[in-house]
């Protein structure tokens, strides 16, 4: 099986991947723009990328045509919002990622971002390098210990983040859709309502939430009016998850200081001395770094191992860990059961009479008995089988041993 490195990947990572007999190709710097024709050169069956995008043309190919084999793409990380979905959807490619690799190398960053704003540590070492003593002005911090830690998104990183917060004997409250009270009082932790009652509650918060049409802008102008004054925000998440001018009208407004590893409309790929300023990455009251929250060696070498468990599985069962684009609810709404003899052409038989009654196929599996002798096929359809058609399934093949349909 041939699989395509499109971004940098760990070594280790590589020689797994050649010890299990895949065919690698490495082409670290193809781009977002370069990925289709690299794609068509190489024509490989699985494709991995970090942060390099992956546009709907890729899957076209480029000029020759290619990728008509591809059918898996594995994001080295956790978001994949770097890939269009419904391209890659359309054409039958599965999309997996690597949640929870990265969540203690974010949360570790999401830590020094909060103490930096607290303790204003980045500008203190500017001035020192300056050659400026001024004790003074910075002797000045309110302090974490006892005060209250919002967590926007409990998911792997988010509960990172809170562990750490009551280590620094902070009060938590968390909220994300799936959190219950119950949840929340097992782990230590107390349960908001919404975001924004985060943002009226906590003096530090911080953003661990997927970038999804349902979180575009999920700190908007109200979440930011709420907020205390004084009050310290964090985003290592994405760019889009937070309303940039509202964000800095509560700087200005509330003495807000923000620590940010994600801007909107940052460069889009790792690189050196890329030219880039945005209003929000220059004002002295964001402490920024590079989008760097997973560059830790620990993160991107478990990062590296769970790409590489994902293709060996996929390369031994054909099935795809992680998979991220699976239909959440099948539209089948019936379930055709078929006992069948293990004999060639049974399988064959039944599809093509389902296929002439115009009933479409949504999932199918076929399990083996032991001994080999019989098997057992469940079969999703979109529509009803007429009588005529189940009793030609029935009837149009010796080795069909019995026929069920149920609603589903």
């Amino acid at each position: 099986m041939k699989v395509l490195i499109a971004d940098k990947f760990e070594s280790s990572g590589i020689d797994a991947l050649k010890k299990l007999g895949f065919d690698v190709i490495s082409k670290p710097d193809a781009g977002a723009d370069g990925l289709p024709q690299a794609l068509a050169e190489a024509n490989p069956e699985t494709l991995i990328v970090r942060s390099t995008k992956v546009k709907a043309a890729a899957f076209e190919g480029g000029e020759s045509g290619g990728a008509k084999n591809l059918s898996l793409i594995v994001r080295a990380g956790a978001g994949v919002d770097n890939i269009d979905m419904p391209a890659a959807s359309a054409k039958g490619v599965y999309v997996a990622n690597c949640p929870g690799k990265n969540a203690i190398a974010v949360a570790e960053l999401v830590w020094s971002l909060i103490l930096s704003c607290d303790r204003r540590v980045p500008d203190q070492v500017i001035d020192l390098r300056a050659g400026k003593w001024n004790k003074k002005e910075y002797a000045k911090a309110r302090g974490l210990y006892g005060r209250t830690l919002g967590v926007v998104g409990l998911g792997t990183i988010g509960r990172e983040v809170a562990i750490r917060g009551r280590a620094f004997g902070m009060k938590v409250l968390a909220w994300s859709r799936s959190l219950t009270a119950h949840d929340a009082e097992a782990m230590g932790l107390a349960c908001a309502s919404s975001p924004l009652e985060i943002a009226r509650a906590a003096d530090v918060i911080s953003v661990n939430v997927a970038a999804t049409k349902d979180t575009d802008n999920l700190c908007n102008a109200a979440f930011f009016d709420a907020l205390k004054p004084g009050a310290i925000f964090i985003n290592t998440s994405r760019g889009s998850v937070v309303d940039e001018p509202s964000l800095l009208r509560a700087i200005k407004d509330k003495s807000i200081r923000a620590g940010l590893d994600v801007f909107q409309n940052e460069p889009p790929a790792a690189g050196g001395n890329a030219e880039w300023t945005s209003e929000t990455s220059t004002n002295p009251h964001v402490y920024g770094t590079h989008h760097i929250g997973a560059s830790t060696d620990q993160a991107q070498q478990a990062i590296a191992d769970e790409t590489v468990r994902i293709l060996r599985h996929y390369k031994e069962t054909g099935a795809v860990l992680n998979c991220v684009n699976l239909c959440a609810k099948s539209p089948a709404t019936r379930l055709l059961v078929i006992r069948h003899l293990n004999r060639p052409g049974v399988l064959a038989h039944v599809i093509g009479e389902i296929g002439k009654a115009g009933i479409n196929i949504e999932e199918m599996e076929n399990v083996i008995y032991s001994g080999a002798d019989a098997a057992c096929a469940r079969i999703r359809l979109d529509a009803e089988p007429s009588r005529n058609t189940m009793d030609s399934i029935a009837k149009g093949s010796p080795h069909v041993l019995g026929v069920s349909l149920n609603e589903i």
